[in-house]
């Protein structure tokens, strides 16, 4: 007897269909797995054999042979567990085999048949859909599997539950789409005392999703304004929700098939290995770089991150995607993010009052800032000094103007963006590129003339002179100018980085 199951395989966020064929032959009784399987799928044996027995069956005294195809094809992960059984099953005789065909099939098996969650049930949906066949899964995922659309999903709690609905015992009812998290209100800029130059850094970078350095003491609200700013970002599309949804699924925290609106926001810790920023590992996983796709990366004590780490992102942030090279596959993640940094000027924080910094200032600062590479930092376009906050300004009554009100000035800088760039594959002033550029952002003669004159003296890089362009052009948005204008291009060049920093 044979059965053939279909089910897919992770690379990145693509699923791709693996056959699961099981044969009953004649000779001494084993269980074999093969098809480049990693210790989970090896493992797998087991886990079936005593979920098979938990139901009072017994396996045939025959020679069991599991081939997944193609075989060349790297096999990870658990969710082999439960295309195995229904092979076997079937191969088996208890479930009819041709029924089994019209289904894509993933889960975990516990030993005593429940079928436990697995990462990628989204991405296995997609995949069945455009294949043209139903969804088989853990009931715990039945509810992400839903929103692929018009799938037929069965969401099964257990091996039992599965059979008797083959048989017509006791049919499974197609579960509902998870809910849609409410957008969160975090920290409000009401909360920031004074920093009127940083603040508005803040609005610019939300509005073109540009990417932002703030420099300063510690305690000058840094982190504060970091924290402010999923506040003040529009919230996912439904596209982009989807998009979120799916690295969110391959990585097992899209919890109770619960869709979110909100951007994503990341501050990893400075200790992060580069496996953990940009993904990788035994068993290739996205990173932090790609959990935060369309969403904001925060790095706070940027000097302090390992180099070679730090340098890790600068791919990302010019690809907007991350390659994992293996020597087996390739795996690409989606990682297009907003970074936003904070550091201090120097190692004790005070290189600015000769009454705190250390003895070796300004030595010191320049050791503490080599410490971030000169290219990563010509991938910022924004560069904002944020000064020490007194007792004066702690006195302040609460700003006039809060997230809510910044949050319409930047809907209606994007909602001019999303225009645009209509049928373009840039979203936001922070990608466009090339050509594109050209046509939507060339200044006026005189910022055209101010923007040249300020490339010598700066010594700009063409990625420099690119996103000095591209600030500009959010920052005319902001002002509803169709025209980027000298005024523009003269606060863009005002944001630039300038060596040394202190």
């Amino acid at each position: 007897m044979a059965a053939i199951v279909q089910t897919v395989a992770y690379l990145g966020l693509e699923a791709r269909g693996v056959e699961v064929q099981v044969q009953l032959v004649p000779g001494l009784p084993a269980f074999v797995v093969v098809g480049l399987g990693d210790k989970a799928v090896a493992e797998s044996r087991e886990r079936v054999r005593s979920a098979i027995s938990a139901m009072g069956l017994a396996l045939p005294p025959k020679r069991i042979v599991v081939n997944l195809s193609p075989a060349d094809l790297p096999k990870e992960g658990s969710h082999f567990d439960l295309p195995i059984a229904l092979g076997l099953l079937g191969a088996m005789g208890v479930i009819d085999v041709e029924a089994l065909a019209d289904y894509c099939v993933v889960g975990e098996l516990g030993l005593d048949g429940r079928i436990a969650p697995s990462p990628g049930v989204l991405l296995a949906a997609l995949h069945a859909g455009a294949e043209g066949r139903g969804l088989i899964c853990p009931a715990a995922q039945g509810a992400e599997a839903a929103w692929a659309g018009s799938v037929e999903v069965l969401a099964a709690p257990d091996l039992l539950a599965l059979i008797n609905h083959f048989k017509g015992h006791g049919l499974l009812s197609p579960p509902a789409a998870g809910e849609v998290e409410p957008v969160g209100t975090g920290p409000d800029l009401r909360q920031v005392k004074g920093q009127e130059v940083a603040k508005r850094a803040l609005e610019i970078a939300a509005a073109g999703g540009h990417n932002l350095l703030m420099v300063g003491p510690p305690g000058a609200g840094k982190s504060l304004m970091a924290s402010c700013l999923p506040g003040i970002l529009p919230p996912l599309d439904a596209a982009e929700a989807l998009e979120v949804s799916m690295v969110r699924s391959v990585a097992g925290t899209l919890g109770n098939g619960r869709l979110t609106r909100n951007r994503p926001f990341r501050s990893p810790h400075h200790s992060a290995s580069m496996a953990a920023l940009t993904g990788g590992g035994l068993k290739v996983k996205p990173g932090e770089v790609s959990l935060a796709h369309l969403g904001v990366l925060f790095l706070d004590e940027l000097p302090e991150f390992q180099r070679g780490v730090l340098d890790s992102l600068r791919q990302p942030l010019e690809a907007g995607v991350v390659s994992v090279a293996r020597a087996n596959a390739h795996v690409t993640f989606p990682a297009r993010v907003q970074l936003i940094a904070a550091m201090n000027p120097c190692r004790c924080g005070h290189l600015g009052d000769a009454s705190l910094a250390c003895a070796r200032a300004p030595r010191c600062a320049a050791d503490y800032q080599a410490k971030v590479s000169g290219p990563l930092l010509d991938r910022i376009d924004l560069h904002v000094e944020v000064a020490a906050v007194g007792a004066a300004d702690l006195a302040l009554p609460p700003a006039a103007e809060g997230s809510r009100e910044v949050a319409a000035r930047v809907a209606a800088a994007r909602a001019i963006q999303t225009a645009r760039y209509a049928g373009e594959e840039a979203r936001t002033n922070a990608d466009a590129d090339g050509a594109l550029l050209d046509r939507v952002a060339t200044p006026d003669a005189a910022g055209g003339a101010l923007l040249a004159q300020a490339a010598d003296a700066m010594r700009m890089s063409a990625r420099g002179y690119t996103r000095v362009l591209r600030v500009a052009r959010t920052i005319a948005d902001l002002a509803g100018s169709p025209v980027v204008t000298r005024i523009h291009v003269a606060e863009a060049l005002g944001y630039r980085r300038r060596a040394p920093i202190a």
